[in-house]
């Protein structure tokens, strides 16, 4: 006589093998997860800083274009931007820098007035407090505009 057994379901070593599999490939995904996340902030700042750096450009050239000196806005397509007078520099305010950037989306804001004034500009997405650009602006017609870039903690 002959007995079938049939198997249902799987053994115990079978299931211990798959979760030490799962085990190794977690320890190994993680850190590298956790360091596209790090890159991935660590490129938006730098990125802010280039937009706000072309946005200075972008300001004064307009200002020289316009050729008075005394101004202290500047019409960016409809929108007025405190500059510096005498080098249309944009100011480090939420009138100056914020506005003539446009788009800080993903990004929080935080002023400060100085002297001399400054705007940061923080991933809203985690980071430390380090993790973020500064935008330093000018006091005077002769003092330029000066964008910091900090990156790190930016993987917390």
């Amino acid at each position: 006589m002959k007995i079938s057994r049939e198997q249902k379901g799987f053994t115990l070593i079978e299931l211990v093998i798959v979760i030490v599999i799962l085990g190794i490939l977690a320890a190994v995904a993680i850190p590298r997860y956790i360091k596209i996340v790090s890159d991935a902030r660590i490129a938006a700042v730098n990125g802010m800083a280039g937009g706000l750096r072309s946005a200075v450009m972008l300001a004064r050239a307009k200002y020289l274009v316009v050729g008075n000196n005394a101004l202290a806005t500047v019409d960016m397509d409809g929108t007025s931007v405190a500059v510096m007078a005498g080098s249309g520099v944009p100011l480090g305010t939420l009138a100056g820098i914020v506005t003539a950037n446009t788009d800080t989306t993903g990004f929080t804001v935080t002023t400060a007035v100085g002297p001399p004034p400054t705007v940061t500009f923080q991933p809203t997405n985690g980071g430390g407090a380090t993790c973020q650009v500064l935008y330093t602006g000018p006091t005077t017609s002769v003092t330029p505009a000066v964008v910091t870039t900090t990156v790190t903690n930016c993987g917390l």
